[in-house]
């Protein structure tokens, strides 16, 4: 239903072109009464009237402006927060029972809040800063909860723990992240030499250490002197084979090249590449 309303005219900022003249058009849009509201209901359940549901969700939007109002301080768009709670409502409208015996109102604040809570919380930071329950209902009762500015107290936090049903620890959490900010990795592009540090001069560099890196180049070293003994230690054809199956830089030759080149089968070659393989790691082990 939801995409059914949207392609049925409904007033957007967007297409508007001018929030206030947005948030005047929908306060021109009749208020529904109770029994309009039942009747309207009715048909949208019983016979699928998208036309019904349409009105029921106009007659809406005006309190839809009225809950976006309330979160003009977490710094995002107003028009954003009225799209995301027209989805709400229209949600609403598709699961309104009229025969509850509540207005629809009343019914669709939950689902109006829900959808502007979930896009507050995914565009507040770049970093997600709510991701446990607990964290979600903290977000939004916090700043409320907070009876002055900067960092609250043991017993502050003791009252909001207790009237918010979380963990202090929860509370002193989720204060920490509201007071902070988003800060880029790399570092400032100005010049200004007081700026702090971006948080990739804390990273450790491993291989910026001399003795890893001469302990890895002498390992290196033994590890190519090695395989050289253990190929001087073959006959020539073996070394042959394996040096142009697997020591060269051009193209590898194939078994059955090989074994064109030396008149036999291409298993005997696999045999001589397996032996000598056997060999040259058994010499590798000895000299290490």
């Amino acid at each position: 239903m939801s995409q059914a309303l949207a392609t049925a005219s409904l007033p957007v900022p967007s297409v508007v072109g001018s929030l206030d003249a947005y948030i005047s058009a929908v306060h021109r849009i009749p208020v529904l009464s109770q029994d309009e509201e039942q009747a309207l209901s009715r048909r949208f359940n019983d016979d699928n009237d998208l036309e019904s549901a349409k009105k029921l969700v106009m007659s809406h939007l005006r309190f839809v402006v009225h809950v976006a109002r309330g979160y003009n301080g977490y710094g995002l768009q107003l028009s954003d927060l009225i799209q995301e709670g027209n989805i709400g409502l229209m949600k609403a409208v598709k699961r309104f029972d009229p025969d509850q015996g509540v207005r629809l109102v009343s019914f669709a604040v939950h689902w109006i809040r829900a959808e502007m809570h979930e896009f507050i919380l995914r565009n507040w930071r770049i970093v997600k800063v709510a991701t446990t329950k607990a964290q979600r209902k903290l977000f939004f009762n916090l700043r409320k909860s907070k009876k002055r500015l900067g960092w609250m107290n043991a017993e502050e936090v003791r009252v909001v723990a207790k009237d918010l049903g979380v963990p202090e620890a929860t509370v002193r959490e989720m204060e920490s992240r509201l007071s902070g900010r988003d800060i880029g990795f790399e570092a400032p592009t100005d010049a200004d030499d007081e700026a702090k540090p971006a948080p990739e001069a804390f990273l450790i560099d491993d291989g910026a250490d001399p003795y890893d890196s001469i302990s890895e180049a002498d390992a290196s070293e033994n590890q190519m002197g090695a395989l050289s003994v253990a190929l001087s230690k073959l006959d020539a054809r073996s070394r042959d084979i394996i040096q142009r199956r697997w020591l060269t830089d051009g193209e590898k030759a194939t078994l059955q090249d090989l074994a064109d080149e030396y008149g036999v089968s291409a298993e005997r070659i696999r045999q001589i590449e397996a032996n000598a393989m056997k060999r040259m790691r058994g010499e590798i082990e000895v000299a290490a």
